[in-house]
């Protein structure tokens, strides 16, 4: 019997073994809440495929939000918190790098795509549109044989 009661116990103690502990956080104003989260939601954690540190389970992430929390305790500005973390981490953690010559074709690449877009569409048209208006008129001898079809074609009807 204490065996079952011990098997029991340690079946009902397992879950609480592998349950994770979140991070707490406090804070004096609803508004330095939203300026932490809104920080840690528009950081990408280093470690995982496009997820920001806010979702991340990463030891990095966590890190990366311990931080961000103690800078903002020690009164930094949201862009002093970002700066130090690129400094530390690579451009890669901004979901929207800033613009430099190195990164201005992966700025521009949309428009450059939408534009050449306009361009084909604008090129087909033009194209179709040179193409009807090229169509050459019947000859006589054309006419002739339209003529004699649509009237063979009268006098089957009629019949």
């Amino acid at each position: 019997m204490s065996r079952f009661a011990l098997v029991a116990v340690l079946l009902l103690l397992a879950p609480m073994a592998s349950a994770q502990v979140t991070d707490v956080y406090n804070f004096e104003t609803t508004q330095q809440e939203q300026r932490f989260q809104d920080l840690i939601d528009e950081l990408r954690c280093p470690k995982c495929q496009n997820q920001n540190i806010a979702d991340s389970n990463s030891p990095i992430s966590k890190d990366m939000r311990a931080e961000v929390y103690r800078r903002m305790r020690a009164g930094e500005s949201n862009d002093q918190i970002v700066d130090a973390l690129v400094d530390r981490f690579g451009e890669f953690i901004l979901y929207r790098p800033q613009v430099e010559k190195r990164t201005i074709l992966l700025w521009a690449t949309p428009a450059i795509a939408v534009l050449g877009g306009l361009l084909v569409v604008i090129g087909v048209i033009v194209r179709s549109r040179r193409q009807t208006d090229e169509t050459p008129e019947l000859t006589a001898e054309e006419k002739a044989r339209v003529a004699r079809i649509l009237a063979e074609d009268d006098q089957d009807n009629r019949a």
